[in-house]
């Protein structure tokens, strides 16, 4: 996906203000934590070069509470606090059901003294922002609240703000899902977009579900520590195995995730890669269209099947190429003659 973007003019410093008043458990603000490449602290402390001067606003991570937290985001609603980045952390819920209440807010209406909703909040502030950034998969797609049966109608950003939506900086908005969020996934795409308002570098690439291509590009699978056991057909049948875990679970060959090359923390673990199925929490259709957990997905079994012939025929023939390297050739020993072939001119 291409968009129009433009950075602002001398761009000396840009706020962060980051909601997570919509159905969230902070938890992609705790996963964020946990970054190394770069970390929050780099980030704020201004240590990452060519980088704005960075001012955060994140409930869980402030000094400020109630009205003096507030204040950043009223200011941003005036018009008066400077280029900005919107994150969303959370599901969307539908505010135009909410009978006589609302299912959520942040703060008051500072004429009215009533809850002002996130859904207003976003009405007021994501025009306004640079860039529009939506963390985990609550906010990417509705995730877990906006699963079939809920009473709060949740949705994701995009479908709230709409397909068509640019920001002031001209993007669409940014998509970085995961339940939580991969927490350097986040800050790579954070930094992508604090070095594109500085002018050093292009338009951020987005795919067609809005998420950074080079994150989001190849699947759990192709990464996964495990994946050499599916194309030889051996299965795990529980989860103390270190084989593929298809047969009991795992989503990995269809999900668009690249946590088994990254890891999760400093490049250590990865759902398979430490014996947790994938549920295919990066994606659109999750949770509803992987459930239920921890059965044999759709087409697993057809897909084991045809490799039922050629995955033992390829293990076969792998061991006993395996078994051959593994021994020396038979030319090294302590004998007085030269038998490796050795000519002299």
């Amino acid at each position: 996906m291409s968009s129009t973007a433009s950075a602002p003019s001398n761009l000396d410093e840009v706020h962060i203000l980051w909601t997570s008043e919509g159905m969230s458990c902070d938890g992609d603000t705790v996963s964020v934590t946990n970054a190394t490449l770069p970390s929050i602290e780099d980030v704020v402390l201004g240590t990452v070069p060519g980088i704005p001067k960075v001012h955060l606003h994140n409930k869980v991570l402030a000094y400020e509470t109630g009205a003096d937290f507030m204040a950043a985001f009223h200011q941003a609603d005036r018009g008066e606090l400077g280029p900005f980045i919107l994150v969303v952390e959370g599901s969307i819920p539908n505010e135009r059901i909410n009978g006589k209440g609302y299912w959520t807010s942040m703060g008051n209406d500072p004429e009215t003294g009533e809850p002002r909703t996130l859904n207003e909040w976003l009405d007021r502030l994501a025009h306004k922002a640079w860039a529009v950034l939506a963390a985990g998969t609550c906010a990417t797609y509705g995730g877990i609240h906006a699963m079939a049966g809920n009473a709060t109608g949740c949705m994701g950003l995009a479908d709230y703000l709409g397909a068509d939506f640019r920001s002031a900086g001209g993007l669409p908005i940014v998509n970085v899902p995961g339940c939580p969020v991969q927490p350097d996934n986040f800050m790579e795409t954070l930094l992508w977009l604090l070095h594109q308002a500085a002018g050093l570098a292009p338009t951020i690439p987005l795919d067609e579900q809005l998420r950074p291509t080079w994150l989001f590009g190849k699947t759990v699978h192709e990464g996964c520590d495990r994946a050499g056991y599916y194309e030889q057909a051996d299965f795990a049948h529980d989860y103390n195995s270190p084989k593929c875990q298809v047969k009991i679970g795992c989503w990995g060959p269809v999900v668009n995730c690249n946590v088994t090359k990254r890891g999760w923390m400093d490049g250590i673990g990865g759902c398979p890669n430490v014996g947790g199925i994938c549920i295919g929490c990066t994606m659109p259709g999750f949770p509803d269209k992987f459930m239920p957990f921890m059965d044999e997905p759709p087409g697993g079994g057809l897909s084991s099947k045809l490799l039922g012939a050629y995955g033992p025929f390829v293990r076969t023939m792998r061991g006993i190429t395996n078994r051959s390297a593994n021994r020396e050739p038979k030319w090294r020993h302590n004998r007085a003659k030269l038998t490796s072939g050795y000519e002299p001119r």
